[in-house]
């Protein structure tokens, strides 16, 4: 990862926080979710990756449940 630095008037970085904590993630992510879905997809990438990490079940454990969650079928 490369760091950058920008400037955002108060009201801005206020809202950006609480949308942040809203959805449990950090500032950073936030600011990178946001980032992609205006940049077009970089080349040679997978598209569909856009989209990882952005769904949220709530579920600690839902990376063991996996299955039942995509396919509807128990564990």
């Amino acid at each position: 990862m490369i760091r950058t630095q920008i400037s955002l008037s108060e009201q801005e970085y206020d809202a950006a926080k609480r949308e942040s904590a809203r959805l449990g993630i950090s500032l950073a992510e936030l600011l990178r979710r946001s980032l992609r879905s205006v940049l077009p997809p970089l080349e040679n990438s997978k598209p569909w990756m856009q989209y990882s990490g952005m769904v949220a079940s709530g579920d600690p454990q839902a990376s063991q449940s996996i299955d039942a969650t995509v396919y509807a079928q128990k564990p």
